[in-house]
């Protein structure tokens, strides 16, 4: 699949097959992130996988807005240092890593910004570091049409120039 039929067609997910992925696709979304651009290149993020059946669990039940981590097949908790750009540094790392996935029929979704400091204790996330995510990742229960997404419209969102100033083709 190249990048953008990847970004065009990908899909958050809520409901996993809870068997385990492959070590090979584990590896290349883990490299994903790892390889993503950063500003000046800090690199501010450390991605801690989380595979065992248990430790899933014990997620979806801290994890507020995450239940289905319990049914990943794994998941990437995202923890970053605290400099200016770690945030959005660490987000491309994230799409990185969901886009990877996606090419690889491997489904996810981004758990995150707020109610993780359960986590945080259990994935013993060490001071100076802070958790922004946890990324399910899996099979999906029930594989969806692909590229089915509600959005605005491009010429409601696209200006040239100045805002308010149409896209010409």
């Amino acid at each position: 699949m190249d990048v953008f039929e990847a970004v065009r067609t990908v899909l958050a997910t809520r409901s996993y097959r809870p068997e385990p992925l492959p070590r090979e696709s584990i590896r290349l979304i883990l490299e994903a992130g790892r390889l993503t651009g950063s500003s000046m290149n800090l690199q501010p993020w450390h991605f801690i996988l989380v595979d065992s059946r248990e430790d899933l669990e014990q997620l979806g039940r801290l994890a507020k807005t995450g239940p289905y981590l319990s049914e990943a097949g794994m998941a990437v908790a995202v923890a970053i240092e605290d400099t200016k750009y770690a945030v959005s540094d660490a987000s491309r790392a994230i799409q990185s890593m969901i886009l990877t996935a996606w090419a690889d029929g491997i489904a996810s979704n981004w758990v995150g910004f707020f109610g993780l400091e359960a986590v945080e204790k259990v994935l013993q996330i060490p001071p100076g570091l802070k958790l922004l995510a946890v990324v399910a990742f899996g099979y999906e229960v029930e594989p969806r049409t692909m590229g089915k997404k509600a959005r605005q419209p491009f010429s409601e969102v696209v200006h040239q120039g100045r805002f308010g100033q149409p896209f010409e083709k």
